[in-house]
């Protein structure tokens, strides 16, 4: 059974491919007593969201005030353009209501540069 990258990599490389398929190819398999196959749903999208970020765990905290997804520094474009960054990553930087930034566009890129900062800041 493939995790982590290796579960998203094989996921992405499938593309197209129908869910139980998806399943059957990263490996959550079993065999029943009849000696028919099993796809094992839960435990492949348990592995998929694991390896995405997303912890399923018992709801205990790990290492935060609250239990609940991991920050994993991706985003993408949603259906009306935009891009969404989100509270955690505003809070993380001490960002507020109100600030200001360049917006800088490079290759494939785009740089937030605060008003009055500079772009080599980290």
């Amino acid at each position: 059974m493939l995790t982590g990258q290796e579960l998203l990599t094989r996921v992405k490389e499938l593309g197209d491919a129908s869910k139980s398929e998806l399943v059957r190819e990263c490996g959550y398999v079993s065999t029943k007593k009849d000696g028919s196959e099993r796809l094992n749903f839960t435990a492949f999208y348990e592995a998929l969201l694991e390896a995405k970020g997303v912890s399923l765990g018992d709801g205990a905290a790990q290492g935060r005030g609250k239990g609940g997804r991991k920050l994993s520094y991706v985003t993408k474009v949603q259906f009306n353009g935009n891009l969404l960054v989100g509270k955690a990553y505003t809070a993380q930087l001490g960002l507020q209501p109100g600030d200001e930034f360049e917006i800088k566009l490079g290759r494939k890129q785009i740089k937030l540069i605060p008003i009055g900062g500079t772009d080599e800041e980290d």
